[in-house]
């Protein structure tokens, strides 16, 4: 979350919010911009609904059970994306990735991460995993790529990058 530099008015998206502990966050960092959240399982807008509760009935964050195929408006530009432990079940990663970054303003972030859970998960599963994120995002358009890798059991890879400024969508 640290790594997204969240501020008071950003508007965020999270693609597959699951108990909606990040919206949460979201929430508590962008106290007067908008955090949207869709998830394609009913229970867990459900369940997110609750934890984020007073944030829903305050209007700062909304809720919707959709999929990343069919993305509903956020209305303006968004300044930050993220997404966890989603894009590898996403149908055309990069086509998807492509339309996030078109929902972002210039210079917006995009965070992917991805925590491996195969069997035998290692440093080098979290490495590769995170090597398959950034080419998605390059190849997707987006700039200024960096990786970190958060030494968890397994490490979790979490790249994130810009999308770029005065270049066409």
């Amino acid at each position: 979350m640290s790594l997204l530099n969240v501020q008071p008015t950003d508007r965020v998206l999270e693609v597959g919010f699951g108990p909606g502990v990040a919206i949460a966050e979201f929430a508590a960092r962008a106290t007067r911009g908008h955090v949207f959240g869709i998830d394609h399982s009913q229970a867990m807008v459900r369940q997110a609904a609750r934890r984020n509760a007073a944030a829903v009935r305050a209007g700062r964050v909304h809720l919707t059970c959709a999929s990343v195929e069919q993305l509903p408006s956020f209305g303006d530009p968004l300044d930050v994306v993220l997404a966890v432990n989603s894009v590898g079940f996403w149908p055309d990663p990069v086509e998807r990735l492509g339309e996030l970054r078109r929902l972002l303003r210039p210079a917006g972030r995009i965070a992917l991460v991805s925590q491996p859970r195969c069997p035998g998960a290692t440093r080098h599963t979290t490495a590769q995993a995170a090597q398959d994120l950034q080419d998605l995002l390059t190849q997707a358009g987006f700039t200024r790529l960096r990786a970190e890798i958060l030494e968890l059991d397994p490490p979790v890879a979490c790249v994130i990058a810009d999308n770029p400024t005065g270049m066409p969508s």
